[in-house]
């Protein structure tokens, strides 16, 4: 028996109805088919009950007749479980041939039609109304399609592909069931119509509705504040408003606080008024009073961030009382952590680490530790390329490598009591170098979207800089993270900034990464992807988990309930999801049911109006509902259909789609316009601009700056920015910019906008900050006259005056002392009561309002001075700070005592805060001004200034402010100089000076000028002091200081040396001359003209010119040309052909406007002699150069072999050109020449006597003919000699030692020794002469000395000298110890072998090799031997001894052994051989004798011997 489980989900919203069923098979068909005629009867009566019956009873039974089935039900409701019901039947077996027969006879009856269903593409599956229990049983299912009530959902084509397992078709009971069937089909095509219209409506309001929520999100933006809020100091009782506008999207929730608290409007209606239209935010405070007075701040708050503006409102009371925030809040605030030092705009190199610091003015609590960090609005969390950390004192951010994703706002914000306090700076990444000169830099925000199994689709954009030329377009990389590989995804460049990515393997991880291309070539890469999976995007949508009891779970696939599907149904709905000019990206609805195989797709294409179709997918296997075709044509419409395929098989072609054609090619956008520059600090400014019409692609727009009418334009920003108004960071003060944009979108960047107007870089005005140091001067009982130092900073404007503040000791309230400013930093206070200590305080005030107070002063006794020392000075300041020194300024004391003031002394502290004063001056200075040098340099000083007269010295000033003494930069000094009228002057030139900017003059600091003697002017950044007619009277110390910034300042010490070197070059000013460059030259070409000239300094085009020649003026002829460059100052005279007429004086007078000068050449005698002859000869060698000529004549070289080579080298050569070589008229052959080159070599490999004389070549041909010679004779044969000597040492090798039977050898090797180098052998450096146990000689290749007979007192250091004529070089032997030990006994051994030889026993003459003698004659041969002993003589023949016979005659004598043979036959014939020994050696000689018959001839080679006996 086979089993098998079927099962099915029905789901409702909220209902899952979940069955399985159990089904067993049973082997008895056809058994019961055996017995169908048996029952026949019994089928026939059951048979006319009709179908209705048999409908209810498969409604109670729920199974098949011929099935045994266990059915679990389970139904489940918001994921618990409602009922579970087990049944078990058992159907007799009466039923099961009842069944069994009605399904046999109504196959017989019925037609067959296969069943279809339609289901809509968006349709959901229902059952809320009906939950129906599926079983097995195929009639019971095909009762239910027939129900009219049903509804009808997707589950159906799942429950069809089900039962079609078991039964390919459907059978129906006659006509009426066909009838019914196809009532059901109908109504099935019109709910489909009903639900897809109800579908495609749905889906238009969905995509309405997400096209206004992406509306929306690109308009979104952070809260910002355009105009902040601005401080203001108001009298008591007036009105102020406070304002300021944000924006934002969506509108922020907007919150005023006043000293940390929340501002309530409800408690004061009366006083405040809030009005918010428009982002405009106004505060209007009525009638302010003192406590009005404070911080307010406003925060603007939505999902997208938070922006915060704060601002001081100061009141001043009429009746003495000037608040400000309250004191006690002030302490408790200075008690809470607030930002203390924070980080400025910064600049970071693509790649570089970044780090970001900021400190704060008190430990941070345990509860404050987490200090966020945020980059535009988004927080910044820890992460791999993210370090965020947090000390006591200190927060921080690193970027471990920074990408231009990274530039933006970084923001640290800190949450205390009183709110959230935030500090924020810009941070720009600049472009790292070009990875090839010239190339493009890196594109940014790179995206991966639309991710599927072989396909994801890249956006990017592109960079601001272009490189050299302008981006052409991008390169598509990608890298499989298994392999670590970049590979390329496109041959050809991609112009938009998206791409398309197909081709990817199913499962694999991948990076991606974008290079832009220009005509250098390619551009550094993009910044990585993260890892993207290629995965099916809805598998999770397949997949369903089913809990069942005690926490078990059941995970279904939506495959498994697709049945058995073998072949794949059509795709639908193909269409085009991406169009672009280059390619088209198709997109296609899988089918359903997939099937549980695998599927792929072919993809077919047509043109619009064919019927023809192709497959477009020739090389790729596209395995996701993704596929791009780039290769469409331009202007042509195509349509196109996918195939599904699996293992079983391809499906039917989709549906065609609409005709589709590639979109126009998107063009560049359109620059911004109307960019203005605002000011903003001393080095931003605030840059605003109009976008342009048509900006629905633009995705931000790049920055450029550059100085005014420099055109070096560099880039602002490197990451799109996307508002219309931009801070510029890091510009020089007081220069002047211009500013330039560009659009940014998908086609590219677009052309520049116009440049802005130009703007100066310098700070927006502000209230100046608050005085300090007030000084108690001068007090008459009822009046005090009181004195302070200005303001550190005058809030970019000058300071218009200044108010002061009276307090009685222990008083509450301030009250005003003057209603009217006071321009000077002295104020004489009335109607005070003596006997009362007053304490004051000082305001200052420019055109943006009144600033901060000074912090209070000591209280003051109101008693009238009486002491009889003086008062103490005041109006102590600093100038002229330098390396090691400074100038310091005072005012005389008010109060001089009882007797005039009659000098001052000076004291130092080093530090700043250091009580210990040092005298600087021992005797008191007259002078209210004095430099303090001696100083050391970076160091911090105070000083202050003590007035004495006769009844002592008087009261300290004030100490100065903490002084750094070192130089500032860009700091200049004084010059002097004579201007171009002849005019003496002092310039002065200055810094961060504006228009408002004075330049004071004065004489010793404090004297004015006398203007009858010297005139101020200002200049660009500067100012000259011009005299008059300087004299004796204006010798003296000149100082400059600038008004609103007094440390800019110098001096200058006008001497009697200076005004007379001045007058003098005044006097050279006004009667100019004509300063001379280049006096007279004579030139001659290689043509042989002469030119005669002069150059003095650039001269305007009205200078004249005046030639004079022998006191006659002349001018310009054929043979004399005479030219005058007056931009050079160039004066020139061209002979074509120097004569004698030439000669003589030239002179040339030349004139322009006051200046003038003269020049004179003599021209005679032996100069004008020697140019003739050089024009004539250049002439001449001219004309000879028309033809071949030499460019190098023969010349001789030696080379390291000694070889002597004869060299020269022709040009100006043709094919008929001809080189022949002679000696002393003889042609030589050969030499060589190679007629490239035009080189020709002549080789004398070793010379001699013989090779002198004279060289001579000639080169010719039809146009001419040149000849060089070479006499190699006499001093110049003298001179080979001796240079071939010089290479002939420089060649020898070291001194050898060589042991021979005589003695030793000692031996120089040399490349070629001739006897024109003398040699010369030393001993312990004593010359060796000629004797008889030295003898010394010479090869072409060596020099040697042989010792004979050596012995031990041979043994030193022997020295070959070598003299070429010119130098002596030197070889050097040490024949001692081992080496000498060696010789000897290698000296021993050759004698011994020497005697053995001369001793030894040896044949000297006698035998021939070969002999011939006739048969019947007598042979005789005979041999002379030597040797001592005499040596011992035998005969052989054939290597054997010949015995004694009859026919051999032997006789042996001292010196001479003779053999004969008599009567000499045919077998006589062999080797025969005489061996001669004695105690020193042996030899052996061999002689063939041939023995031929009578008649015939000798052997050719033998010696023909013999005679008759």
């Amino acid at each position: 028996m086979r089993e098998h489980c079927v099962v099915h989900i029905l789901g409702t919203e909220g209902d899952i109805v979940f069955r399985v069923t159990l089904v067993a098979s049973s082997r008895e068909a056809e058994r019961r088919r055996r017995t169908r005629e048996a029952h026949a009867d019994r089928r026939a009566a059951r048979t006319a009950r009709g179908s209705t019956e048999r409908r209810d009873s498969k409604r109670q039974t729920g199974t098949h007749p011929s099935c045994r089935s266990l059915t679990l039900q389970l139904f489940l409701k918001g994921k618990r479980a409602r009922k579970v019901t087990m049944e078990t039947r058992t159907v007799t077996q009466r039923e099961r041939e009842e069944q069994s027969s009605q399904m046999s006879h109504s196959m017989q009856m019925s037609s067959q039609i296969k069943k279809r269903t339609f289901t809509s593409r968006d349709e959901e599956a229902s059952c809320r109304d009906f939950h129906p229990i599926i079983t097995a049983d195929p009639m019971s299912v095909k009762e239910i399609l027939t129900m009219g009530d049903f509804p009808r959902h997707r589950t159906w084509q799942v429950l069809q592909e089900t039962q079609e397992h078991h039964r390919d078709k459907w059978t129906m009971f006659g006509n009426e069931a066909e009838k019914v069937e196809r009532d059901v089909i109908r109504s099935q095509r019109a709910l489909r119509r009903r639900v897809d219209a109800a579908a495609i409506r749905k889906q238009a309001e969905t995509k309405a509705s997400d096209h206004l929520k992406h509306l929306e999100l690109l308009s979104q933006k952070a809260p910002d504040f355009p105009l902040p809020l601005r401080s203001h100091a108001v009298w008591e009782g007036m009105t102020v408003t406070l304002s300021c506008t944000v924006q934002a999207c969506p509108p922020p929730e907007v919150t005023w606080f006043k000293d940390g608290l929340p501002l309530r409007m409800a408690e004061q209606p009366w006083n405040y008024s809030l009005q918010q239209k428009h982002g405009l935010n106004s505060l209007e405070i009525r009638r302010c009073c003192p406590d009005d007075a404070g911080e307010y701040r406003v925060v603007a708050k939505s999902a997208l961030g938070e922006a915060v503006t704060l601002a001081t409102l100061l009141v001043n009371s009429r009746h003495g009382a000037a608040a400000a925030a309250g004191s006690e809040r002030s302490q408790t605030a200075a008690l809470k952590p607030q930002f203390g030092d924070t980080f400025p705009p910064t600049w970071v190199t693509e790649g570089d680490s970044l780090t970001l610091r900021c400190t704060f003015t008190s430990a941070l609590r345990r509860d404050q530790h987490d200090v966020a960090w945020f980059r535009d609005g988004a927080q910044l969390h820890p992460s791999t390329n993210v370090d965020v950390e947090t000390a006591d004192g200190e927060a921080s951010v690193t970027l471990r490598a920074a990408s231009k994703e990274h530039e933006g706002v970084y923001a640290a914000r800190l949450r205390t009591r009183d709110g959230v306090h935030e500090r924020s700076a810009f941070v720009y990444v600049e472009d790292a170098s070009a990875v090839v000169v010239g190339g493009p830099a890196s594109p940014l925000a790179l995206q991966v979207s639309d991710v599927n199994k072989d396909y994801v689709f890249l956006t990017w954009q592109p960079p601001s800089a272009d490189g050299a030329s302008p981006v052409e377009g991008y390169y598509v990389e990608r890298r499989d993270l298994r392999r670590g590989e970049w590979l390329r995804c496109n041959e050809r460049v991609q112009k938009m900034c998206q791409y398309p990515v197909s081709g990817l393997q199913e499962g694999a991880v991948y990076q991606f990464r974008v290079r832009a291309v220009n005509g250098a070539g390619a551009g550094r890469p993009s910044k990585a992807t993260g890892p993207v999976l290629a995965a099916d995007p809805l598998q999770h949508t397949r997949t369903t988990v089913v809990k069942v009891d005690r926490g078990r779970t059941v995970t279904i696939t939506k495959d498994q309930l697709e049945g058995q599907v073998k072949a794949p149904s059509p795709p639908s709905h193909v269409r085009a999801c991406q169009v672009s000019d280059t390619c088209v990206v198709l997109s296609w609805t899988e089918p359903e049911p997939r099937g549980r195989e695998p599927l792929t797709f072919h993809v077919e294409r047509s043109e619009a109006g064919k019927s023809s179709w192709e497959l477009a997918n020739l090389d790729a296997e596209v395995n996701s509902p993704r596929f791009p075709v780039f290769d469409l044509a331009t202007g042509k419409q195509h349509r196109f259909r996918v195939r599904s395929i699996n293992k079983y098989g391809v499906s039917d072609p989709s549906e065609p789609c609409a005709p589709i054609s590639l979109g126009k090619p998107q063009a560049a956008p359109a620059p911004p316009h109307s960019a203005v520059a605002v000011r903003d600090t001393h080095t931003s400014v605030l840059l605003q601009w109009q976008e342009p019409k048509e900006k629905e692609d633009i995705l931000g727009y790049y920055l450029y700056y550059s100085e005014r009418g420099h055109q070096d334009w560099k880039t602002v920003n490197n990451k799109p920015v996307n508002k219309t108004r931009f801070t510029v960071h890091g510009l020089k003060n007081r220069k002047e910019y211009v500013f330039r944009l560009k659009s940014v979108s998908r086609a590219g960047n677009s052309c520049y906008s116009d440049e802005s107007p130009p703007i100066l870089v310098k700070s927006a005005i502000s209230v100046p900050s608050a005085p300090s140091a007030i000084a108690l001067l001068l007090c008459t009982g009822s009046e005090m006259v009181l004195g302070w130092r200005a303001p550190a900073c005058n809030g970019g404007g000058p300071v218009r005056g200044y108010y002061l503040d009276q307090m009685e000791k222990g008083g509450s309230a301030w009250r005003e002392v003057n209603v009217k400013p006071s321009k000077e930093r002295l104020f004489e206070v009335c109607n005070l009561t003596s006997g009362h200590l007053y304490q004051f305080r000082a305001l200052a005030a420019n055109m943006a309002g009144v600033g901060e107070p000074s912090e209070a002063s000591e209280a003051f006794l109101c008693e009238k001075w009486t002491m009889p020392e003086p008062g103490c000075p005041h109006d102590v300041q600093f100038r002229e700070v330098g390396n090691g020194c400074l100038v310091l300024l005072w005012a005389a004391p008010l109060y001089e005592g009882r007797s005039p003031v009659t000098g001052y002394f000076l004291e130092i502290s080093q530090g700043d805060r250091s009580d210990d004063w040092i005298a600087l001056n021992e005797g008191p200075i007259g002078d209210t001004h004095y430099k303090v040098s001696g100083l050391q340099t970076g160091q911090t000083y105070r000083l202050r200034v003590l007035a004495v007269n006769e009844a002592g010295v008087g009261r300290a000033s004030l100490p100065t402010e903490p002084v750094t003494v070192e130089s500032r930069p860009g700091a200049k000094n004084i010059e002097i100089g004579v201007d171009n009228d002849g005019f003496i002057f002092l310039a002065y030139e200055a810094d961060e000076t504006d228009d408002e900017s004075k330049f004071l003059w004065n004489k010793s600091y404090t004297e004015p000028i006398d203007a009858t003697r010297a005139q101020a002017e200002i200049k660009k950044d500067g100012s000259v002091l011009t005299f008059t007619d300087p004299s004796q009277e204006d010798l003296g110390l000149y100082t400059v200081e600038v008004s609103d910034s007094p440390n800019r300042s110098s001096s200058y010490d006008f001497t009697a040396e200076d005004l007379e070197r001045l007058k003098e070059l005044s006097w050279q000013v006004r009667n100019p001359v004509i300063a001379l460059q280049s006096g007279w030259q004579v030139d001659v070409s290689d043509q042989g003209d002469v030119r005669l000239w002069l150059q003095t300094e650039s001269l305007s085009d009205a200078a004249e010119l005046r030639l004079i020649f022998n006191d006659r003026e002349v001018s310009g002829t054929p043979h004399r040309k005479i030219s005058f460059d007056k931009a050079k100052g160039l004066v020139e005279i061209v002979f074509d052909q120097l004569s004698r007429q030439d000669q003589g004086s030239y002179t040339a007078q030349l004139k322009d406007g006051r200046a003038k000068n003269q020049f004179t050449l003599v021209f005679v005698d032996q100069a004008f002699r020697q140019t003739l002859a050089l024009a004539d000869k250049k002439r001449r060698d001219h004309q000879r150069k028309a033809g071949p000529y030499f460019q190098e004549y023969l010349s001789w070289t030696v080379n390291e072999d000694c070889e002597v080579i004869l060299k020269c080298k022709v040009t100006n050569t043709n094919k008929d050109t001809s080189l022949k070589w002679s000696k002393d008229g003889a042609a030589v052959s050969r030499h060589v020449y190679d007629q490239s080159s035009g080189v020709s070599t002549l080789t004398i490999p070793q010379v001699t006597e013989k090779d002198a004389g004279s060289f001579r070549a000639a080169v010719s041909d039809g146009r001419g003919e040149d000849v060089s010679t070479l006499e190699l004779l006499d001093g110049e044969y003298d001179e080979l000699l001796q240079q071939l000597g010089k290479q002939s040492a420089l060649s020898a090798g070291p001194l050898k030692v060589q042991s021979t039977a005589v003695g030793l050898l000692l031996y120089c090797s040399l490349k070629y020794y001739m006897s024109s180098l003398k040699t010369r052998w030393l001993f312990k450096e004593k010359r060796i002469d000629q004797e008889t146990r030295t003898k010394s000689g010479s090869g072409t290749e060596k020099v040697w000395i042989e010792i004979c007979n050596p012995t031990d007192n041979d043994k030193g250091k022997y020295t070959l000298q070598m003299f070429d004529g010119k130098e002596t070089r030197e070889r050097y032997l040490d024949l001692s110890g081992q080496a000498l030990a060696d010789a000897l006994l290698e000296h021993r051994r050759l004698k011994l072998e020497a005697v053995a030889e001369k001793n030894r026993a040896k044949v000297t003459k006698g035998l021939p090799d070969v002999v011939a003698i006739m048969e019947g004659k007598s042979l005789c041969l005979t041999c002379f031997v030597d040797g001592e002993p005499a040596p011992e003589v035998t005969w052989l023949r054939n290597d054997k001894e010949i015995a004694k016979h009859a026919q051999f005659d032997i006789t042996k004598e001292p010196r001479c052994s003779t053999i004969t043979i008599n009567n000499v036959n045919m077998a006589d014939s062999g080797k025969y051989s005489v061996f001669v020994h004695n105690q020193h050696g042996s030899e052996t000689v061999d002689v063939t004798v041939s023995v031929y018959e009578h008649g015939e001839e000798p052997p050719a080679c033998a010696v023909e011997m013999g005679f008759y006996a």
